[in-house]
């Protein structure tokens, strides 16, 4: 996008900010200058609580669709919109509601911890939401004895799992299609190139990516992590997208972005994420739509699983 145009979008968008009352809340795996119009910045649960602090009659989520839900469940009585609403996620994609329903009935007698990276139908199935951030304390808060479902990422769950020796957590078999595709080969490599970087990895990558690092831990968790580690060189292992906020902070340090297996694919951008842009969050505004539309059954529901996990802390 050439300087000249972004700059106009820019104003443009903080006029209709004013106009309409509205606050911009953005993910870190946006394009840069989808974060640099963005009012808060953050993963998408922060964001989401966030939002309902916030003096506002709208939020617009640059984000992905799971991410605008989660604000809606949380914030009922405000118009949530998303300027892109085919920017779904392949991870909440890989746990169908109903499937996830069939799935449950399988295993009676078990507690449901989901990852917030879930479509409001699954938080409704769900007893209690968690973060990469605080998957391990959500389950810990979970007597011994028992049994846990959790879903839907398998390499989350599979690193929570080992941290706690629980026999009884059965997981449901899905994946975030960035965090798979990292190579490991390519990830010792650049190794060999940076010895004295640290490898930060985020808990979705598969195990063999989350045993070599340096540091595992969710995107904010890796940002403070760069803050206060003594390394002056990281090698990056999450959606590319986070640099952009790593450099703005970090401007005497230098991160590197670990390549994926298939490099020609570009498998360390979300498509889903980029498909969001100035230009559509300007039609979004302007028009106030598409805005989050939920059934408030629904949403009562996976409201309770979410502010069960607030409730651990």
């Amino acid at each position: 996008m050439k300087a000249d145009n972004t700059a106009s979008l820019s104003r443009r968008i903080e006029a209709l900010k004013r106009e309409k009352r509205a606050v911009i809340l953005a993910h870190y795996y946006t394009r840069p200058e989808v974060q640099a119009v963005a009012d808060f910045l953050g993963d998408s649960l922060a964001l989401s609580v966030k939002a309902q602090a916030v003096d506002a009659d709208i939020i617009l989520f640059a984000g992905v669709h799971f991410m605008a839900e989660t604000a809606k469940v949380l914030c009922p009585g405000k118009k949530v919109l998303i300027p892109c609403p085919e920017a779904g996620c392949s991870l909440a994609e890989s746990c169908d509601a109903a499937e996830f329903a069939a799935f449950k009935a399988k295993y009676p007698g078990h507690k449901v911890v989901s990852y917030v990276n879930t479509t409001v139908g699954v938080k409704a199935l769900t007893d209690i939401c968690c973060t990469s951030s605080n998957a391990l304390q959500v389950v810990r808060s979970i007597p011994e004895e028992q049994p846990v479902i959790f879903a839907p990422d398998r390499n989350l769950g599979s690193y929570i799992r080992k941290l706690t020796g629980r026999s009884n957590m059965v997981l449901w078999d899905g994946a975030c299609h960035v965090h798979e595709e990292f190579s490991l080969e390519k990830l010792l490599a650049l190794k060999k190139e940076h010895p004295e970087a640290h490898v930060v990895a985020h808990p979705e990558c598969r195990a063999y990516i989350v045993e070599a690092a340096d540091f595992v831990g969710s995107t904010a968790a890796i940002l403070d992590y760069c803050g206060r580690s003594d390394a002056r060189e990281f090698i990056v292992v999450t959606e590319a997208g986070i640099l952009a906020e790593m450099q703005r902070r970090y401007p005497d340090r230098t991160f590197i972005p670990a390549p994926p297996d298939d490099e020609s694919c570009g498998c360390n951008n979300c498509c889903y994420m980029k498909m969001v842009t100035l230009e559509n969050i300007v039609s979004c505004l302007e028009n106030e739509s598409p805005e989050i539309i939920l059934d408030e059954e629904v949403r009562r529901k996976a409201e309770r699983s979410i502010l069960n996990m607030i409730k651990i802390g």
